[in-house]
């Protein structure tokens, strides 16, 4: 479900305690099969999967002008509709610090290539007896070398 932040912290607020929750975030940017594999990871680590994601204007200050490829609404539409995803929420910020603090997960999730002093809101999870888990990656592939391969076609 894409979901307003206030609307989820309620949702959240009756499940607490009953179930286990699980933050991650990213741009997702243009969905591939690494994504999916991450997700379904990170969904097998408690009940319910939050996804953060970039809004498109975090996006173009992060990754530079010409990104998005793919509009926010559409990155969440393809989001929601993966099976291992409960809910998606998009944020304006360059970092997901106040989301992460607002949702408060039992687990937070990042790729194993994030150094865990270098995954953001980790101490504040660990600060109140969460835990941060860092997933490895199955797939060589990532939205950059996708773009990248595209450009190197020579077809436009």
């Amino acid at each position: 479900m894409i979901i307003e932040l206030n609307e989820l912290l309620g949702v959240l607020e009756d499940l607490r305690g009953r179930k286990r929750i699980v933050f991650t975030n990213g741009c997702f940017d243009i969905l591939h099969a690494g994504h999916a594999d991450y997700l379904k990871k990170a969904k097998s680590l408690g009940d319910v999967l939050v996804v953060g994601i970039n809004s498109d204007e975090s996006i173009k200050r992060i990754k530079g002008e010409k990104r998005p490829i793919i509009p926010q609404h559409l990155r969440a539409f393809l989001l929601d509709s993966l099976k291992p995803v409960d809910y998606v929420v998009i944020f304006e910020e360059d970092t997901p610090l106040e989301l992460i603090k607002a949702i408060k997960p039992d687990i937070l999730v990042k790729g194993a290539d994030w150094d865990l002093d270098k995954i953001v809101g980790a101490d504040f999870v660990l600060s109140y007896g969460g835990k941060v888990e860092r997933i490895e990656f199955s797939f060589d592939i990532s939205t950059t070398k996708i773009i990248e391969k595209i450009l190197n076609l020579n077809c436009f």
